[in-house]
């Protein structure tokens, strides 16, 4: 395998995935382009295959981009990003190519996290940052020669970092908002009704993302267990 990504095998449903309402109605209108694809290239119309994730950390963005590979059957190719950008002045450009070499001839899901960090705004005025710009213009070049077979996917929590022109190559572009109490109180619901009732009494956080409660479920769960296991000893 090679050392710039890795392929994800982990099983996350779309109904594992808790959705805002306009979220969940472009994922639905992607997935139908994607169902009926032939028949929209019939006409000549494109079919959208570059969606960029972007706001609240731990809102769902990574989950989103499993769930999609496995509804549509496809491999998860998840970059290394840490393999991808070096130091070295040209290398994070043709470690890019490299990438995209690899996987050209692949039905896959490609997804990049944390894409700022390849795609951040600079000062290309200053000779310092002709790396970047080499960086930008190379994936801008491969985005443009992406196979119609495979799907982009990147997650951001900085939009606004990232250059405008890369911006644009997304058709679809997806944001995630920090969920309210109510998406919350459901998301508790759900989790918890997988426990017996004696071990899910939990004092519901709010303003957190779902990442968040999932931890604190998972925590104040197993410390209910843990406890009542002591008192039956006791």
């Amino acid at each position: 395998m090679s050392s710039l990504y890795y392929i994800d095998r982990s099983k996350i449903s779309l109904d594992d995935v808790m959705f805002n309402d306009t979220v969940a109605e472009q994922v639905k209108q992607f997935l139908q382009e994607y169902k009926y694809r032939d028949v929209l290239l019939k006409y000549e119309l494109p079919v959208s295959n570059k969606l960029l994730l972007y706001g609240k950390t731990g809102c769902g963005k990574t989950m989103t981009a499993k769930a999609i590979a496995k509804y549509l059957d496809k491999k998860l190719i998840i970059v290394n990003l840490a393999t991808i950008i070096s130091s070295k002045l040209g290398e994070t450009a043709k470690n890019i190519e490299a990438l995209f070499k690899e996987i050209q001839y692949e039905s896959a899901v490609l997804f990049f996290d944390e894409f700022d960090s390849l795609g951040q705004i600079r000062d290309y005025d200053n000779k310092d940052n002709s790396e970047m710009k080499r960086v930008v213009n190379a994936i801008l070049q491969l985005i443009d020669n992406l196979p119609e077979k495979s799907i982009l996917m990147a997650a951001t929590n900085q939009i606004h970092m990232i250059d405008d022109a890369l911006v644009r190559r997304f058709e679809i572009r997806l944001e995630y908002t920090a969920p309210t109490k109510e998406a919350l109180d459901a998301y508790y619901d759900k989790l918890l009704a997988k426990y017996p009732a004696e071990y899910t009494t939990i004092n519901r956080l709010y303003d957190i993302s779902y990442a968040e409660a999932k931890t604190h479920i998972l925590r104040t769960v197993k410390d209910n267990i843990i406890q009542s296991q002591i008192a039956l000893e006791n």
